[in-house]
């Protein structure tokens, strides 16, 4: 496949495979990692323009990267857990290779053609914007810290230091490595086609997240026909790496139900 993903393999049995946030990188699902190599295959990867992968070409896609690292490692069919832009990547992936989902976990989603209203994130878009404009990275960093950690309904002394601490880092580590922005390459328009979605799909959203995020959440709910949404209370965008023993019991559930539907 050319310029591989990297990525991180253990365990054996169902194939379960991770997508991070953008921006950020494979460590976030540490704990989910840990938590079900014991009981499944489980893969998770640095996207292109992230960590340790390659940066975009191009006519990239995020999916078509997927599929190229599913075909490299013989997986036929897997459970996609994708977080924020991974949510994104595997619900174009579904609409194109449904045959190939095994069922969908979709955490803080975002869909590929959705459109961005909400005024906390618009600002924190500005302020970034406006501070690597000045070469003053350390502002930008905080601001996507605040954009997508923190969110609008809290400050920053209210979120887990240790939180903000690993988001912070792995800003870092893309910027060290050459990465910047948020490639999102060669996408569908999901938004617009999200009863498509034939996968058993579970939605799960932070109550303190922003309202674009809810408002796709309650998309997908509305119109996937086998779609079922939960809310975790008291957490924010990042929800798997804040509350990880609620998500790993709402994870638990969906892969003891079966096989998606077709």
């Amino acid at each position: 496949m050319g310029e591989q993903l990297h990525h991180d393999e253990r365990g054996h049995g169902r194939p379960l495979v991770f997508l991070h946030p953008g921006g950020f990188g494979r460590q976030v699902w540490d704990e989910q990692l840990d938590r079900f190599a014991a009981s499944h295959r489980v893969v998770r990867y640095d996207a292109r323009g992230h960590g340790d992968s390659p940066g975009p070409v191009p006519g990239f896609s995020h999916f078509d990267d997927l599929r190229q690292l599913l075909d490299a490692l013989g997986i036929e069919r897997a459970v996609l857990v994708g977080s924020s832009l991974g949510s994104r990547t595997a619900a174009d992936f579904a609409l194109v290779h449904p045959d190939r989902v095994d069922g969908l976990v979709l955490a803080s989603p975002g869909l590929s053609g959705m459109v961005e209203r909400d005024p906390f994130t618009l600002d924190q878009r500005r302020q970034a914007g406006e501070a690597i404009a000045a070469g003053d990275h350390p502002r930008a960093f905080e601001c996507v810290l605040r954009m997508l950690v923190d969110g609008p309904h809290r400050t920053p002394g209210q979120v887990d230091p240790a939180v903000r601490v690993l988001f912070g880092r792995l800003l870092a580590d893309n910027a060290r490595k050459g990465h910047g922005g948020f490639p999102l390459g060669d996408e569908l328009t999901a938004v617009t086609r999200v009863a498509e979605i034939r996968a058993r799909t579970l939605v799960i959203t932070g109550t303190l997240d922003t309202a674009d995020i809810h408002g796709i959440a309650d998309l997908i709910a509305r119109e996937a026909p086998h779609a079922r949404q939960v809310a975790v209370e008291g957490a924010g965008h990042q929800v798997n790496v804040e509350q990880p023993a609620r998500f790993g019991e709402l994870l638990d559930e969906f892969l003891a139900q079966g096989v998606s539907s077709e």
